[in-house]
């Protein structure tokens, strides 16, 4: 009896020892779903891992390791994000404040040439920039100069250069660039490679200039005036939504000047992305015939944005392109100086069209003394 008592009390002592050398029963369902799903997300920070770039390790730190973030955390940019762009410099020709192009000075003198220069890039220029001579005739002036002050993006600055004119008779021109702070030259035009320039006349016995050959403002109602509404009236009225064309003797141009030569105020049919045309009559094009012209939006027309073509038709064929330069209201105005000889010898329908980018809303596009200039017919 007091064996069985004492088995009694042993048994329990004896199963929990015999639990300990056990093995384990058998995992169950939820243990095994709960492994494979532990598995799963292993498999899935394996494969994010093996697409970003293997960081060095980390010193140990007895630093615990934070939390990890929730679903609204900010994620972490990554460490191949691109750097902001840098921006671009850019200059727009304004105007010729002093000595305009082909001023007569005589052997010797010196004189102030200055340019006003706006600054259509992104970069803000500071003292750091300079201007630099590009080719051309140097005229006594400096390698470089600095810029007398900074020019915020859209801004105006006038350059002004000290210079000599030349001793020889003859046309002289000087060409210029500017500078950035990184010694990197840049000019006009949408690739910023065009320099701006001076050019002189010394001496009455200087080269002859070309005579005009060709003036498309005087015989402006003698083209074909078309838009996509069809023919158009010579001259038109500046309501007429179909588009017109108008010669201006004196007119403001979007730099606010006031110029004494004619222009043709072209504006497109009025509809999104409108256009207008002008087809001249055939031109017997001789070697040495340059189309020039200057280009740009009238004043007050702040929501130009237009692009300028110079087509043609030689002897018949098809219709084919000169060039094209975009314009919008930013104060700068463009000359056009086209070189003509490869049309030589051929008889040519010039044709000069204007584009809306976009909606045609004050596109007052004006074609300021579009001429060809050559030998004497």
């Amino acid at each position: 009896m007091k064996l069985t008592r004492l088995s009694l009390l042993a048994l329990p002592l004896l199963l929990a020892l015999a639990g300990c050398n056990l093995p384990r029963a058998t995992q169950s369902s939820e243990d095994l779903l709960a492994t494979a799903a532990a598995q799963t997300v292993a498999a899935q920070l394996t494969e994010v891992a093996g697409s970003i770039a293997t960081l060095p390790p980390e010193a140990a730190s007895a630093t615990p390791l934070p939390d990890a973030p929730t679903a609204t955390s900010t994620p972490i940019p990554s460490a191949t994000a691109s750097p902001t762009a840098s921006c671009i410099n850019r200059a727009s020709f304004v105007s010729d404040v002093t000595i305009p192009d082909d001023t007569n000075i005589p052997a010797g003198d010196t004189f102030d040439k200055t340019w006003r220069l706006r600054n259509s890039g992104t970069c803000s220029w500071t003292t750091d920039y300079d201007v630099v001579f590009d080719s051309g005739n140097i005229m006594s002036g400096p390698a470089s100069s600095p810029m007398t002050g900074p020019v915020a993006p859209n801004a105006t600055i006038d350059i002004t250069l000290s210079l000599t004119a030349p001793t020889a008779n003859g046309t002289h021109r000087g060409n210029w660039m500017l500078r950035d702070a990184n010694g990197v030259l840049f000019g006009l035009g949408s690739a910023g490679q065009t320099p701006f320039f001076v050019q002189i006349v010394v001496g009455a016995t200087a080269t002859p200039q070309p005579k005009t050959v060709k003036d498309f403002v005087a015989t402006y109602c003698d083209a074909q005036w078309v838009s996509g509404a069809g023919n158009l009236s010579c001259p038109g009225t500046d309501t007429d939504p179909e588009g017109f064309v108008i010669k201006l003797t004196a007119p403001k141009l979007e730099n606010g000047s006031t110029e004494n030569e004619p222009a043709l105020w072209t504006h497109p049919q009025w509809v999104d992305n409108g256009v207008i045309t002008g087809k001249f009559p055939a031109f017997n094009v001789k070697s040495g015939d340059r189309f020039l012209a200057v280009i740009g939006c009238l004043y007050n027309g702040v929501a130009c944005n237009v692009r300028f073509q110079l087509n043609y038709r030689a002897d018949g064929g098809s219709l084919q392109n000169l060039g094209q330069w975009d314009q919008t209201y930013d104060g700068a105005i463009q000359k056009l100086d086209v070189d003509l000889s490869s049309l030589a010898g051929k008889s040519v329908e010039f044709v000069l069209a204007v584009l809306s980018n976009g909606a045609s809303n004050q596109d007052w596009a004006f074609w300021l003394a579009p001429r060809i200039v050559g030998p004497a017919r």
